[in-house]
């Protein structure tokens, strides 16, 4: 991986804290990850009026990409409505990196070093840490079962994101039309599941949520799936998932939050994988 390739993943990481910050403090989740999911749509719409439209190969991708991102959206609501987001969301986070490692390896004919792989695992399993042994989290099945599946959706989403970048040529064109169509579709899907008002309530409580951390979600976004179309996707996939280690040390200096001996070990690990992952 090229060295601003890295660093530009790592500052995307770090960005990544922001809008995850919004969500976490919220305490309607449904309204919250409603209004990143629709807060997408401002920034895409200028994109899509003033570049031009994506490649006829990548509407297949488009698509896919919509519907997939259905898929971890919703299974990220249910976690949450059954653990709280510091113990779902590193167990997605962490499964989602692997997912797309064993997709690239074994059907897609990827070929990465050993060291990229094992760095891809220091990673991944240094983010689940956190989620699994640092709460009473793993001892409720359907919490792990429901962050597992959310981690399959982010690890089938870089896939089909970063083989759909490339053949669009833009990762902010391909993107544009992927978020405004899986806006539209998570419409429905709330609509589907009875959450009638979803829509109403964003508008009317949740709008920082929608101008601000929507639009930061949207860009931090674009900037992964343009890495996925300048390195291994495994790689920039895990790479963007370093964000838990930079909240650990948030935490501890700024909100101070204890740092346990499990995250003194999820901060070596995640550590160690992101250093070899640059050598690799």
């Amino acid at each position: 991986m090229d060295t601003y390739v890295f660093f530009i993943i790592i500052f995307a990481s770090i960005m990544h804290i922001t809008w995850n910050g919004m969500v976490k403090k919220y305490p309607d989740k449904v309204i919250a990850v409603s209004a990143i999911v629709y807060g997408h749509v401002p920034l895409a719409i200028i994109a899509i009026l003033f570049l031009p439209a994506p490649s006829a190969e990548s509407i297949p991708y488009i698509i896919a990409s919509a519907i997939i991102h259905q898929g971890y959206q919703w299974y990220l609501l249910n976690s949450y409505q059954l653990g709280d987001l510091t113990k779902v969301y590193p167990i997605a986070r962490g499964f989602g990196p692997l997912v797309a490692t064993v997709i690239s390896i074994l059907f897609l004919g990827l070929i990465i070093s050993d060291l990229a792989i094992l760095s891809i695992l220091l990673i991944s399993f240094g983010i689940m840490l956190v989620g699994i042994f640092g709460h009473n989290n793993y001892k409720n099945i359907k919490v792990l079962k429901y962050s597992l599946l959310t981690g399959f959706f982010i690890g089938s989403y870089s896939i089909v994101d970063g083989y759909g970048a490339r053949v669009s040529l833009s990762a902010i064109t391909y993107m544009s039309w992927s978020f405004t169509l899986g806006a539209i579709m998570f419409f429905v899907l709330l609509k589907i599941k009875k959450y009638d008002n979803t829509f109403k309530d964003v508008i009317k409580n949740g709008k920082k949520i929608f101008f601000i951390g929507g639009s930061l979600s949207y860009l931090i976004y674009i900037i992964v799936v343009w890495g996925f179309t300048k390195a291994p996707i495994p790689m920039v996939a895990a790479l963007r998932e370093s964000s838990i280690f930079f909240s650990i040390f948030i935490g501890y200096f700024f909100l101070k939050e204890k740092i346990t001996p499990i995250k003194i070990t999820s901060i070596v690990l995640i550590l160690v994988g992101v250093v070899s992952l640059k050598l690799a």
